[in-house]
Order: structure tokens, then C-alpha cells, then sequence
């Protein structure tokens, strides 16, 4: 074998290919990057529709698209520095129809991209992928998908506290379908959570949680005082309806996301509902704004990033789809909740999987013009 005739060569060709691949993966946030993590400040990495395919992974997924998001991850993790990842829904592109084995190894993929970061904090919701539409939406099947994921009880639903700020994650997807035992189930637990935050407010050491929830399954309904805004963090994997109010941000909708999902709904009036306007029912959206008073809404679905203000004030950030298989630039929120209850909030953008191919593509033929210059 012919030896290289610069022994430099190799070295700074793994260099650049070194640089190439850092500055492929460091994200690109709107308003440049937060500030410094402040003391008592939580940080929340918020990503959605990942569409992992676990064993069923092609080798193009494992050897290529998954060592790209494991640098995505990685160089957002290290530059952010959050304190959490939530994952707003379908982890999985087809977590409906996998086994139970499988389903554990689209989880198992995902931690493998996360590498070392598994560690923090994760916090889950379900989406339509995952636990499938409302002609098979049972309490036992939602049940098995959600015992694996961290928190979630067997209706899909879970309450989360980190660092004296409440989350409240939602299987919107059975708040799609009829009156079913499963919608039911996610309605009594919104319900719990709602007296849960009543009693600390009326207390008035909400958020600091001086009191513990109440984990009686008989909860009765009572008229909610507390004021818009003073509620937990939503979290959900549909939007909410979209009623009059201001609208800040880019409206885009993955023609991949909405061609799919025709069937997620048990009458032809959600249909109709969906297909216009690709969220939740009025009437879910008003029990949900009604019953826990959001802090704040994070939902996801469309694939693309949007920042609703609703009608009584309560605002809603729909965060971008974190793969390339909607088409759209794959992204996610970075989210920063500071002692004094205040939030700030940006999106990022990572490079769409055509800009990372012509980048290997180009460094390759540059290193075929090097070595060739180089004899």
C-alpha cells in the first residue's frame, strides 16, 4: 500500500471532518442562544415526533440518521445546558402496530441518540403514532405503551414536579374519541389535578408545593376560581382549537403529518375538525383552558413551530417536528422558567437532510482532490 506522501494529510483531513460534523450539528436558535442558566432557573429541552423505527430501523436509520441526531443531541445538550427533555408525542412512527418488544426497542433507540444525556430528566406525552386512532384505543394497549415511559399512568396521563415548576402531561389522543372509558379516564384525572391546584392556591403556596395531591380516584367537579395563567405546565401532543387571538410565528403544516390521520377520529364531525384545523375539539380545549388554568400549553403534531396566544390569555407554543421525515426543517423549543415565575422561550432549527448529504458528499471529493494532489 502506498504510503500518504504527506503524513500531515490524514490528520488534517479528520480534523476538518471533525469541525465539518460540530458545525453541521450546533443548532441555530431564533434571537441567538439563551442567556447563562441562572441559579433556580429550570431549563426544558421540548422535542416531538422523533418517528423512531427501533429494530425496524434500516441501516441508512442506524448508521446515519441516528449518528446525526446522536450529534444534534449532543451539541444542543452541551450548548443549552437544559435541565429536562420532555418529548411532546410519537416517538415512535408506528409505535400502534409494534410489539411490546419492539415498542421497548424505539425506546431503546431513543436513549442510544441521547447517549450519556439519557440521564436527565425525561418527560413524555403520547401521540396518535404511539398508542394508534380511536377504533383501537384501549385502556390495556395505552397501558402497556405507557408503563415504559417515565410517569405516566394507565390512561397515559402524568404529573410532574422539577424544581418547583408543575407539569401536567395529557393523552390527548383519547380526548379525541367518544365517551369511552379511556376519555374518561383522562377527563377524572384532569379533574384530580385541577382540586390538586385549587387547594394549593387557595393555600397560596402554589408553586411551591407545600401540600401533597390528592391520589383519591373520587374527585368530584367544582367551579374553578383560580385565575388564567396560574395553573401547571401543559403538556399535550395535539393542539388546542384555535379560537380569536393573536398569532405570532409561521404556520405550517406537514402535508406527511395531516395526509395520515383521517382515521383518529369516531365521528365525522371531528373529522371535519381535524382536517381543518389539525387540533382538539372545542369543547376539550375548553375543559382543558377550564379545569387547569395553564401556565403555559406545549403541544406539537403539525411540524412546524407556532406561538398562539388564546382567547383568555393563556399561551400555546407548538413545537417543530425533531426528524426529516415530515419534510419540514427539523427543530425544537428551548424553554427557561426563572424563580420569579417568569418564562423565555426560543426555537431552534438544525439542518434539513439534504444540506447534511451535499456537505458529506462535498468533503468527500474534496478529500479525493486532496489525496489525489497530494501524489
Amino acid at each position: 500500500m502506498a504510503a500518504w506522501p504527506n503524513p500531515a494529510l490524514p490528520l488534517l483531513l479528520v480534523a476538518a471532518l471533525l469541525a465539518f460534523e460540530d458545525w453541521l450539528a450546533t443548532p441555530s436558535c431564533s434571537g441567538g442562544p439563551p442567556a447563562a442558566h441562572g441559579p433556580g432557573e429550570l431549563r426544558a429541552m421540548m422535542v416531538a415526533d422523533l418517528m423512531l423505527l427501533g429494530s425496524d430501523a434500516t441501516y441508512a436509520d442506524r448508521f446515519f440518521r441516528d449518528h446525526i441526531m446522536y450529534k444534534f443531541f449532543a451539541n444542543s445538550i452541551q450548548t443549552l445546558k437544559p435541565d429536562v427533555i420532555i418529548v411532546l408525542g410519537d416517538i415512535s412512527v408506528k409505535g400502534s402496530e409494534l410489539t411490546e418488544r419492539k415498542w421497548i426497542s424505539v425506546i431503546e433507540q431513543f436513549e442510544g441518540i441521547l447517549g450519556h444525556h439519557s440521564s436527565l430528566p425525561l418527560l413524555t406525552t403520547l401521540g396518535d403514532k404511539d398508542v394508534g386512532t380511536c377504533a383501537n384505543l384501549e385502556r390495556k394497549f395505552v397501558q402497556r405503551r405507557a408503563k415504559h415511559l417515565p410517569g405516566l399512568d394507565s390512561c397515559g396521563c402524568g404529573a410532574f414536579e422539577i424544581s418547583n415548576v408543575s407539569f401536567v402531561s395529557l393523552n390527548a389522543v383519547a380526548l379525541l374519541c367518544g365517551n369511552n372509558n379511556l376519555r374518561l379516564g383522562v377527563e377524572k384525572f384532569m379533574e384530580r389535578e385541577s382540586h390538586h391546584f385549587q387547594r394549593l392556591n387557595e393555600a397560596g403556596c402554589y408553586p411551591s408545593g407545600c401540600e401533597n395531591r390528592e391520589d383519591s380516584a373520587e374527585v368530584s367537579w367544582r367551579q374553578n376560581s383560580m385565575e388564567s395563567g396560574s395553573g401547571p405546565v401543559v403538556l399535550l401532543h395535539f393542539p388546542l382549537h384555535k379560537l380569536d387571538a393573536e398569532v405570532t410565528g409561521v404556520t405550517t403544516f406537514s402535508e406527511a403529518i395531516v395526509s395520515d390521520h383521517s382515521s383518529v377520529f369516531s365521528s365525522s364531525k371531528q373529522r371535519e375538525i381535524y382536517d381543518r384545523l389539525h387540533t382538539l375539539a372545542v369543547n376539550s380545549t375548553q375543559y382543558i383552558l377550564q379545569a387547569l388554568k395553564p401556565r403555559i400549553v406545549f403541544s406539537a403534531h403539525t411540524g412546524s413551530f407556532l406561538d398562539f396566544l388564546h382567547a383568555d390569555g393563556t399561551r400555546e407554543v407548538t413545537v417543530p417536528a425533531m426528524t426529516w421525515k415530515t419534510r419540514g426543517v427539523p427543530g425544537f423549543v428551548i424553554t427557561t422558567f426563572d424563580i420569579k415565575g417568569a418564562m423565555t422561550l426560543k426555537c431552534c432549527w438544525l439542518a434539513q437532510e439534504w444540506h447534511v448529504i451535499v456537505g458529506y458528499l462535498a468533503f468527500l471529493c474534496l478529500t479525493a482532490l486532496a489525496v489525489r494532489l497530494s501524489h
